[in-house]
């Protein structure tokens, strides 16, 4: 009799374990589906956001719990075909940007410039750091330099005279301008691009800018539509990649994964309870 209560009491201690690992599986369920639904509400957020790169979580099993190998033996002559594994859930191993092209949309502001194909504007922070964009909405400071909206210098530097009527960047990047009363249009920069061998290895740090690492690897400098980089299209902007319709198929997705993870942490809650009152 007192043996078969020490049993008892092993089997139910047994379960209880393994109904709490599968609690703890079904919270890093949970934890990595909301960190999916913060990607996925900022690529929502910055579905008007000129030059943004979605992101994508990109998920990874933890390790796993190795009860019997496969290959191990079950006789004298035979083995396990598959091994007895019992893995302890999900993490996000990272999220990674997804550089494809965002539509071109016209904006008839001779400021305005996007790049058809690869490659990245340059811009020199007050830091005297160089990050990287593909939001081409420029303007100019009181100086006549090309800047971004924020007043950050692009580079190579280019001054606009400010005598200027009539302001031109040719496709290969060539910038030049009209002066009154001379025929012939005056060329007043040359725009380059920078491009990674890694452009996934390179860190956002906000206001659409990018910073090198070494995952990316050193930039590429090179004039536009040469060697394999992008055109540029004066007049116009690269709007976001941003795909509406399958962020919101994705959010659903996601919604009922933590639905039915959390779903899993009351059952097991349930489990417990029914272990304990009968006990």
């Amino acid at each position: 009799m007192r043996f078969a209560v020490i049993s008892q009491k092993h089997t139910a201690r047994k379960r209880i374990i393994m109904a709490i690992n599968a609690m703890h599986v079904a919270k890093t369920g949970l934890n990595a589906q909301q960190v999916r639904m913060q990607v996925i509400s900022n690529n929502l957020a910055n579905v008007n956001t000129n030059g943004f790169k979605r992101d994508r979580a990109n998920f990874e099993s933890l390790l796993y719990q190795i009860i019997r190998s496969s290959g191990a033996q079950t006789s004298v002559d035979t083995e396990l075909t598959s091994g007895f594994s019992v893995g302890t859930g999900v993490n996000i191993v990272n999220s990674n940007k997804l550089h494809s092209q965002g539509s071109i949309v016209s904006t008839d502001n001779s400021l305005d410039l996007a790049i058809d194909g690869g490659g990245f504007f340059q811009v020199l922070l007050p830091d005297g750091q160089v990050v990287y964009t593909r939001n081409g909405a420029f303007s100019r400071n009181n100086e006549g330099i090309l800047t971004t909206n924020s007043g950050f210098i692009i580079q190579p530097e280019i001054a606009i005279p400010a005598e200027a009527t009539k302001i031109n960047v040719s496709a290969d990047g060539i910038v030049s301008v009209q002066i009154p009363e001379q025929v012939e249009a005056q060329e007043v920069g040359q725009l380059q691009l920078a491009d990674f061998q890694n452009r996934t290895g390179l860190q956002p740090i906000g206001e659409n800018f990018y910073v090198e690492t070494t995952s990316s690897g050193p930039p590429v400098i090179e004039n536009p539509f040469a060697a394999g980089f992008g055109k540029i299209i004066q007049g116009a902007l690269e709007s976001s990649n941003v795909n509406v319709v399958q962020e919101l198929v994705d959010m659903i997705e996601t919604q009922r994964a933590y639905e039915v993870n959390s779903k899993a942490i009351t059952s097991v809650d349930e489990m417990l309870r029914f272990v304990s009152n009968n006990l």
